[in-house]
């Protein structure tokens, strides 16, 4: 008897609400467990989500541009037997496929005693197809690195089980990281973790071996022997979503040597250059939308995404390639200049001038080079610079840090500038915004993130629904999120959200500097060192402690007035905190 299950969204990390791009299945179809069924897309990247379960297509519940999140039903498979259940789906298929396909599925004929024959013969070479996956053992099962969508050498930062535990279908196993976003990968069956096949460091794309399971058996085994039985109906609905289906399967592969040829040079096939404007360039509106601010045409861009999609990685390395060969036909500047026909980056031997050593940059610096580039060269920087008097309110925080001494808490001026900042927004409400192409995007809530130095690199942690909080608590979590970063262990949710940025140089000096606008964001509050100066009240001159402010802005969407307006009043507040509860 079959059954039908419903498939859900599994646990794929840090993506809520994100949006279906692109339906891969439709009713009817036989798909096979970690086969893609939809390709959603977040603000990070994009990624598509796989089945846990093989079976018939009954209903598609999802279309394109809903939103899903874990636990999102996606369709409802219904699942199959290994006898009389199959032999009448690959009679069906049979009898809708070309010609040449009969030849694939002898096991499913009936119509011949040849055809019943060799199907007989052929059906136990088709079951052991699995058993270089499940460990050479019955009971074990080999979980594997399913289609995560644009994902490919990505580091495993985290293992998130050992050997002896137990885990469930769609439990997450390990945490990996790439240059857009990290996600936790999920198991495809459930059962006892026998062997871990990867450590924290490793370099894992789809199809790599995670863990080897101890499964019940029978069930576990089924399935592969089940989806091997019937390899024309799967590879030829899902034949640009299944490249292993097609390397698994060396029957039809030898069957048909052109069209499985075909299916796996699809993937990485470039974009014909002469193509005649962007609409025909495979890609998801995200990198439509990044490769229209840096005026490349996407027709030029040789793909090797999924499906021949094109990537953001494809876009940057276009522009360098471009950068790097300015004679060339594909360094010709498209629409919008982008500054591809600058000189290329000078080339030095620097051994022959003396003693060097070359020291990779970390990760994290690696990063955020890159998104500090994009975000210099996209948005028109201006800095405004002022000067806040905070004589009383740094006599304040030392008298409040002795009323707290017993409570362990240290109260700094960045929990006061949070408070600030949280009030000029609201006054000026420009600055609490981003913009999405023509459209300003004004925000009503208030998350402040805050540079943090760490080992690695400034990485920015925020803090949320900053105006529903104290100066104390503030302080307390500020201080909470800057341990997590130095010890390495922010999650990406603590550094998402975020409306505006401090930069805060206090501690180490200096007198003002321009720091660069965190995008999506449209300004950024640069702190540099205190110091007492003598200014004139009227009278005479009197000490005053002077905290230097330089405001970087987005000058598409901010003018100098606003700019100008929003530090003095920031000034105003920090000279006398009670203007915070006008």
């Amino acid at each position: 008897m079959s059954n039908v299950s419903e498939l859900k969204v599994p646990d794929i990390g840090d993506f809520s609400d994100v949006e279906v791009i692109e339906v891969l299945v439709k009713v009817g179809d036989r798909i096979k467990a970690e086969q893609s069924l939809v390709t959603v897309e977040s603000d990070k990247s994009s990624m598509e989500i796989p089945a846990a379960a093989g079976g018939v297509v009954k209903a598609v519940k999802v279309k394109v541009g809903d939103k899903v999140s874990e636990g999102s039903p996606l369709v409802d498979v219904e699942a199959e037997g290994e006898g009389a259940e199959q032999a009448p789906a690959g009679a069906g298929a049979q009898q809708a496929a070309a010609p040449q396909a009969a030849a694939q599925q002898p096991a499913s004929q009936q119509a011949g005693a040849p055809q019943a024959d060799a199907g007989k013969k052929e059906a136990p070479a088709a079951a052991p197809a699995p058993a270089p996956q499940a460990g050479g053992a019955g009971g074990e099962q080999v979980v594997e690195v399913p289609d995560i969508g644009d994902f490919s050498d990505v580091e495993v930062i985290e293992v998130l089980i050992k050997v002896g535990d137990a885990v469930k279908a769609e439990q997450s196993l390990v945490t990996v990281e790439s240059d857009k976003s990290s996600m936790e990968i999920p198991s495809a069956a459930a059962g006892e973790v026998a062997e871990l096949l990867v450590k924290v460091g490793d370099k894992v794309s789809k199809g790599s071996p995670l863990v080897k399971l101890k499964t019940a058996g029978g069930a576990q085994a089924a399935a592969p022997a089940q989806a091997a039985a019937a390899p024309a109906p799967a590879g030829q609905s899902q034949a640009a979503a299944q490249p292993r289906a097609a390397e698994s399967q060396p029957a039809s592969a030898a069957s048909e040597p052109g069209a499985q040829q075909a299916e796996r040079q699809a993937p990485v096939e470039p974009v014909p250059a002469a193509a005649p404007g962007a609409g025909k360039a495979h890609a998801s509106p995200s990198v439509r939308k990044f490769a229209r601010e840096l005026g490349v045409d996407l027709t030029k861009v040789p793909a090797t995404g999924p499906k021949n999609r094109i990537t953001p990685d494809d876009v940057r390395n276009y522009i360098k390639r471009a950068l790097a060969q300015p004679g060339a036909p594909a360094a010709a500047p498209a629409a919008g200049g982008a500054g591809l026909d600058l000189l290329p980056w000078p080339k030095v031997d620097f051994a022959k001038f003396g003693e060097i050593e070359a020291k990779p940059l970390s990760r994290i610096k690696k990063i955020s080079g890159a998104n500090l580039h994009r975000n210099w060269v996209m948005i028109p920087h201006v800095t405004n610079n002022d000067e806040a008097d905070i004589t009383d309110l740094e006599a304040f925080r030392v008298q409040l840090n002795k009323e707290n001494e017993k409570a362990g808490i240290k109260v700094t001026m960045l929990a006061f500038l949070i408070k600030a900042v949280v009030a000029a927004l609201k006054r000026f409400p420009e600055f609490n915004a981003s913009l999405d192409g023509d459209s300003l995007v004004l925000k009503k809530y208030y998350h402040i993130g805050f540079a943090a130095d760490t080992p690695n690199g400034l990485v920015v942690p925020v803090v949320r629904d900053a105006d529903r909080k104290g100066v104390i608590e503030i302080a307390r979590e500020t201080s909470e999120l800057a341990k997590k970063a130095r010890d390495g262990k922010l999650s990406p949710s603590d550094m998402q959200g975020g409306c505006f940025s401090i930069s805060s140089l206090g501690g180490i000096g200096g007198t003002h500097f321009t720091p660069i606008i965190n995008a999506p964001e449209v300004a950024i509050l640069g702190v540099s060192r205190s110091a007492y100066k003598p200014v004139w009240d009227g009278k005479q001159f009197v000490p005053q402690l002077t905290l230097p402010l330089s405001l970087s802005y987005d000058h598409r969407v901010i003018d100098g007035a606003a700019a100008a307006r929003f530090n003095a009043f920031l000034t105003a507040v920090l000279a006398d905190f009670r203007r915070i509860l006008l």
